[in-house]
């Protein structure tokens, strides 16, 4: 329910972008491998026993992890793991120290939150929050120590969708914890602050692919005088199958003198209700085209959309039903 309300309002917004969304993006599981570079900001770390602080210059480090996310084709959810390590140098010099080793190394298991702009086209711009725990092990001149922090980040980034199931993602990161402590015996309890930012890449793999129903049955009358036509999947173009059954339907029309046609669009249940419903008032149009051609006055053809409501074989949502992508034509 929660996907149909979201979907049905993008496309009103954009129905090109969801014609996109039903051949490159579907709901389900995925996975990724990331990794990247970390930038440890500059920090200051408190020196209770000196009654000063002294400064950390961190050098670029590095950041890999891999996740596990469900797509709900606009919102994504996932759990994160990321091992980030940043190595600097300590200038204890305003309290007498001198210089010092510092060597930064935490992972943090997060809860992501993500949601995709333009999901299922081929660029999608996406952002993203996280929170979670981080584990940090800090070291700093003689001192060490393990602690246990909270963590958040926000994402912004994009992605690319190579097909179905290969999706690539570049992001940037601002990442954050929880201020961490060193227990060294000789300067006391030592805290600094940990926050960085990190550029990403990332594979992403998607399990399973949308289901695919037989290719449809070549077209027939289905009881004179009514005719059906059949169109490919997310299409409103006509195959020379069905011209020639439109041609039929003409011709019946022409000899029953003054008579009516209505032609009947409908599509199969994948896309969203409402882009079906547009999908297949454009399919019921094509067939009028099609009849007016064959000399059947315009205003004696009725055009109607009936979208997903009327399956003719009842299928579960999101199923490329060949024979549910059709127009009945009906001479009377």
């Amino acid at each position: 329910m929660i996907k149909k309300v979201l979907a049905t309002t993008a496309a009103v917004i954009a129905l090109p972008v969801m014609a996109q969304a039903q051949s490159l993006q579907y709901p389900g599981f995925y996975v990724s491998a990331e990794g990247g570079v970390s930038w440890m900001f500059n920090t200051t770390v408190n020196f209770p026993n000196f009654g000063g602080a002294v400064n950390v210059y961190p050098n670029t480090g590095f950041a890999v992890g891999g996740s596990v996310g469900y797509d709900f084709v606009g919102p994504r959810v996932e759990v994160e793991g990321v091992y980030r390590s940043n190595n600097g140098t300590l200038s204890a010099a305003p309290v007498g120290l001198g210089t010092a080793g510092f060597n930064n190394q935490q992972f943090a298991i997060m809860g992501n939150l993500f949601y995709d702009f333009n999901a299922g086209g081929t660029i999608v711009p996406y952002i993203g929050a996280g929170a979670g725990i981080a584990f940090v092990n800090a070291t700093a001149g003689a001192g060490s120590t393990s602690t246990t922090n909270f963590a958040y980040q926000g994402i912004i980034g994009v992605g690319y969708n190579v097909n179905e199931m290969v999706r690539i993602n570049l992001d940037g990161r601002y990442y954050g914890t929880t201020n961490p402590s060193v227990n060294n015996g000789f300067v006391g309890g030592v805290t600094y602050q940990n926050n960085n930012m990190s550029i990403m890449a990332s594979l992403q793999i998607k399990f399973g692919a949308p289901t695919v129903a037989p290719p449809p049955p070549a077209p027939a009358p289905v009881a004179a005088p009514s005719y059906m036509v059949f169109f490919d999947w997310d299409r409103y173009n006509l195959s020379q199958q069905a011209l020639n059954t439109i041609k039929q339907a003409a011709g019946a029309y022409k000899t029953k003198g003054s008579a009516r046609i209505t032609a009947t669009g409908h599509t199969d249940t994948t896309g969203t209700p409402a882009y079906n419903m547009a999908l297949s008032l454009r399919r019921a149009n094509a067939v009028k085209d099609a009849l007016v051609r064959e000399a059947v006055p315009a205003a004696a053809i009725t055009v109607i959309g009936k979208g997903e409501s009327q399956l003719l074989v009842q299928t579960g949502d999101q199923v490329r039903e060949p024979q549910n992508r059709r127009v009945e034509i009906v001479v009377q």
